[in-house]
């Protein structure tokens, strides 16, 4: 029965369960970076993103006051670890219920808080879970205080610190707009060209066309990164070096072999009725590929664009290989690597936080093309 047309398949079932893990497999990372891309930096390397909304323990380091009071042959020294300002700098929030503390940094742990410790040299200190702590010592401590180490709960702390030091970065808004100039002519040109060559592939009858496809088919499975120095070469001696033009050629070229090859099997897939239909009318090859093959193979050429317009607004390396390295044609890519990630020595929340821009902005252009996709299908279809 489940080949008879009208009835479902037995096996829809797999296919919704499979939908579904693909969906999933996408969806649970860009959540991560979403959420992560709110935490500090500290709150990032000690939980992982599904623990935002609970409390953090961090071990954090401070000194205490060196303002002593005498109480017999003995100095005492009170006060608040989070008066120090070097102990406050690790809870932004506010500092949580310390849970152990410490005199050495090997061991920031070692006691418990709340018991009263001998540190050496006839010296005691306790460490409240409120912050308070007590220090005594049967020498003037002078103007400098006893360094203490702790471990403390953290709550959760939510900042959009990282959007602004991704977004207000300097120049950041012209590496925005040297990846919207690379990343749209790169997208276009190939689209343009493979159109033209699928076209021809899939319907005109000349010798070597069979070489032609399999020439294509070939070049899919070369990398990239053996024609990275060749074409730089390539382009240094034509004159277009390391410019927006390189890039574009560039792009180009890795984009095609992929372009050719997924719009000549959905254009050979068209109906035959139709284009034979239209020759007898008289029409050429240009008109039969402007008014028929075109319209009909928008939606390959809609998924080609959003393949494209992804892998182009998330390239690094084509970027550092055909773009110069001045700050004035640096695209966001390189931008965020060199200048955010480089100088901040590997700052996970600033990592997720331009992961996550550079996913919106194409999810942003993927929804429009869905939609124009939509409309182009059904005025098609009115017509």
């Amino acid at each position: 029965m489940d080949n008879i047309a009208g009835t479902k398949s037995s096996l829809m079932w797999a296919t919704h369960l499979s939908v579904l893990f693909l969906v999933l497999l996408w969806l649970i990372p860009t959540i991560g970076l979403f959420v992560s891309s709110f935490r500090d930096r500290d709150q990032i390397s000690e939980s992982g993103w599904w623990e935002a909304p609970f409390a953090v323990e961090l071990t954090a380091r401070g000194r205490t006051a060196a303002d002593a009071v005498q109480d017999g042959d003995v100095y005492v020294i009170t006060g608040n670890i989070y008066d120090d300002p070097e102990a406050r700098s690790y809870f932004p929030g506010g500092g949580g219920e310390i849970v152990a503390f410490g005199t050495s940094g090997r061991a920031p742990g070692e006691f418990p808080a709340g018991e009263r410790v001998e540190i050496g040299d006839g010296e005691t200190l306790v460490v409240n879970t409120d912050g308070t702590y007590e220090w005594r010592t049967p020498e003037d401590p002078g103007d400098r205080g006893q360094r203490v180490y702790f471990a403390a709960e953290s709550p959760p702390n939510f900042t959009t610190e990282n959007y602004e030091q991704v977004l207000t970065a300097d120049n950041m808004d012209r590496a925005f707009i040297n990846t919207l100039t690379v990343t749209i002519p790169a997208t276009i040109i190939p689209i343009l060209v493979a159109a033209f060559a699928a076209y021809a592939l899939a319907w005109m009858d000349f010798p070597g066309r069979g070489v032609l496809i399999a020439v294509v088919v070939g070049l899919l499975v070369v990398p990239l990164q053996l024609a990275l120095v060749p074409m730089l070469n390539l382009h240094n001696s034509i004159g277009i070096g390391q410019s927006f033009i390189g890039i574009w050629f560039a792009h180009t070229a890795f984009g095609m072999p992929l372009a050719v090859y997924l719009l000549r099997n959905y254009m050979a897939g068209l109906p035959r009725d139709i284009i034979e239909s239209a020759k007898v009318d008289g029409a050429t090859d240009f008109e039969l590929f402007l008014r028929i093959v075109l319209p009909l193979s928008l939606p390959a050429l809609a998924a080609f664009s959003i393949f494209q317009f992804l892998w182009t607004w998330n390239d690094l390396l084509v970027a550092k290989v055909f773009l110069p390295s001045d700050d004035a044609s640096k695209v966001m890519t390189v931008k965020i690597a060199d200048d955010l990630l480089g100088s901040r020595g590997g700052d996970w929340g600033i990592l997720a936080t331009a992961a996550f821009v550079s996913i919106a902005v194409p999810l942003v252009v993927f929804f429009s093309m869905q939609r124009f996709l939509v409309r182009g299908l059904l005025a098609g279809s009115v017509k």
